[in-house]
This record gives structure tokens, C-alpha cells and sequence, in this order.
């Protein structure tokens, strides 16, 4: 199915959220999501079904000093 990630067209056989996340290497990182202008808490991101044309946001949170 054809998604957006953080504005970027992209292509993915990923059903739910969790699988996107694990797909780009980020499960166990500090990150948010955002499907569709609506945040996606970390608990539901199994539950939370990817759909044709969704627009997906991730936002990796770093450290630094």
C-alpha cells in the first residue's frame, strides 16, 4: 500500500503501526507517532491499523549536551 512518512511517499506491506516502527529499526528508541494529525500513544500502536494513503509522522527524540 502506498503511505506517507513524514511527508516522504513510500510503499510498505506493514498492516499496523508496530510493524512500521520494527520495520525502521526504532522499536526500544524514544520516538512519536502521529497518524493522520492524530497522536498514536505507544500502547496502541499494535491496535492502530495502517490504511491506503495514510500520512504517518515520526518524530525521534535526541539527546545531546
Amino acid at each position: 500500500m502506498h503511505i506517507y512518512i513524514n511527508g516522504e511517499p513510500q510503499h510498505t506491506s506493514c498492516l499496523n503501526l508496530l510493524e512500521l516502527i520494527q520495520q525502521l529499526s526504532l522499536e526500544g528508541k524514544r520516538f512519536a507517532v502521529e497518524k493522520n494529525e492524530m497522536i498514536i500513544p505507544k500502547s496502541r500502536l499494535e491496535q492502530t491499523a495502517i490504511c491506503d494513503e495514510d500520512r504517518i509522522e515520526i518524530i525521534h527524540a535526541v539527546g545531546g549536551g
